[in-house]
């Protein structure tokens, strides 16, 4: 007979009601899961977590698959997306029993209907799990108690500790009691810094292993604040993998006014100190889509550095000096392109389209460069209309063709580098568009309307602009805001 299973589910997070708008973006829960499921979770990451993410694996959001009631038997942290059931990392359990709690969460999920998954899954649990696997990156390892020596041969990095260190960059850690507390200084500062990150970000905030919640079980955290003239201008945030003696420096920030050398100089207080705990291990966690990945995932990577910036991130870590490069996994008994899919969702928050909407009308490089297909789209359409059917003049027809060249050189030169008097004054063409376009429509289109057809060109075509005009001038305003 098999051991009975047992799923649990956290409470969902809600979003932090802020006192202040640097909170907007941090997610706090209603309340915690219960005493008992939360200590057995965390005494069975502390024999079995060896994977990077583990620890991630008591942060709020996960389900808990549990095969077994004992210490011994081990559990799966998952998200639901309503098509899959997600996994953080591999099953944590004794060595030899990953499979055998692989093999049943994927029974409970077939079950449930739904596809079953394991996003980052590690070199020693890959051959025991026995799954289709495509490898979806890599991440740096370093020995804490070789940092000195791996310093000393590198010239650029201690020129960055210098150059921090020159413009008054001080390094300092903080209690676990104070990065709990949310009116202490210190959190308040790091609130501040996360903010001005995610707004200037071009992606809406991602959830699943990317979460932001640094203040969670502070107790067993490292963290670390970088300051400036009293203000913190950067912060790093540890977190434990128990059966790895090692650390994962999950959360690493630095404010867009920060010195250059402040994310190094955090590194090098966060390494000081692992050593001094005895630490063997330590990482940055998961550099996507780096190292020898599917030709798709290179493509998809070289494609999306205006969305993305992959191989910035790699580039950062690997000049941080690790020892060695660790393969990361994506692993499920489905092919893995459906598996894919199934960790886009879960990190997208449980819909790629709300996402995908929600980035869209964040950043000034995303609405640039839709507004700017769109529009090319429409000058073409215009192009081959019909003078006599939908302009008053054939030379009118020209005006508008040349009034969109216009504006589209004007998007052009903005996605290529956003500058305030520019984003105003394509802003100020767009909406002088929108005006005149629907004058003309009032004037002569209506009264021409013939078919449904027609009324949805006219409608398109007032609608156009008009959109275009807030969706521009909204984003002048967050730019704005940023800056504040």
């Amino acid at each position: 007979m098999s051991p009975p299973i047992r799923e649990v589910r956290t409470t969902p997070l809600e979003r932090l009601a802020p006192a202040r708008d640097q909170t907007k973006h941090l997610h706090v829960p209603e309340e915690r899961d219960p005493p008992d499921l939360r200590t057995r979770v965390l005494a069975i990451l502390r024999r079995h977590g060896t994977s990077t993410v583990s620890f991630q694996l008591l942060e709020e959001g996960f389900r808990y698959f549990f095969d077994g009631n004992d210490l011994d038997t081990g559990f799966v942290a998952y998200l639901d997306t309503g098509g899959a059931w997600v996994a953080g990392g591999a099953p944590v359990a004794p060595r030899g029993r990953e499979a055998v709690v692989a093999r049943a969460f994927v029974a409970a999920a077939q079950r449930a209907g739904r596809r079953a998954c394991f996003f980052g899954v590690e070199c020693e649990s890959l051959p025991a799990l026995g799954l289709n696997a495509i490898r979806v990156g890599e991440q740096p390892i370093w020995d804490p108690r070789t940092w000195d020596d791996a310093l000393a041969g590198s010239a650029s990095l201690r020129y960055q500790l210098r150059r921090a260190r020159s413009k008054g960059v001080r390094v300092r850690a903080v209690a676990p009691p104070d990065l709990a507390d949310a009116a202490s200084p210190a959190r308040r500062g790091i609130e501040r810094v996360i903010d001005r990150w995610q707004r200037a970000r071009p992606m809406a905030p991602m959830g699943f292993l990317v979460d932001l919640q640094p203040f969670s079980d502070a107790e067993e955290r490292m963290a670390f604040v970088a300051e400036r003239g009293g203000r913190v201008v950067g912060f790093l945030v540890a977190v434990p993998v128990f059966a790895r003696n090692g650390w994962f420096f999950e959360d690493l920030l630095r404010a867009d006014d920060a010195p250059n050398g402040t994310a190094e100089l955090l590194f090098d207080a966060a390494m000081r100190e692992a050593a001094s705990r005895g630490a063997t291990m330590a990482t940055l966690g998961l550099a996507p889509l780096a190292g020898d990945v599917p030709r798709v995932l290179a493509m998809i990577r070289d494609l999306s550095t205006w969305l993305y910036d992959f191989r910035g991130l790699h580039a950062f870590k690997r000049k941080l000096a690790p020892e060695r490069w660790e393969p990361v996994h994506l692993c499920a008994p489905t092919p893995p392109w459906v598996a894919l899919y199934d960790a886009l969702v879960a990190f997208a928050r449980g819909s790629m389209l709300r996402f995908g909407l929600h980035t869209l009308l964040r950043g000034p490089k995303l609405v640039v460069h839709a507004l700017a297909i769109a529009l090319a789209v429409w000058t073409l359409l215009l192009a081959a209309a019909s003078p006599a059917h939908w302009f008053p003049s054939h030379a009118m027809k020209w005006v508008w063709i040349l009034a969109n060249l216009l504006v589209l050189a004007g998007l052009g030169a903005l996605g290529r580098r956003y500058r305030s008097q520019l984003a105003i004054a394509v802003a100020v063409l767009v909406t002088l568009d929108a005006g005149a376009t629907c004058a003309e429509a009032l004037a002569y289109n209506v009264s021409r309307v013939a078919s449904a057809l027609d009324v949805v060109v006219v409608a398109t075509a007032c609608a156009g602009p008009l959109l275009a005009s807030l969706t521009l001038w909204g984003m002048v305003r967050r730019r704005r805001e940023r800056r504040a």
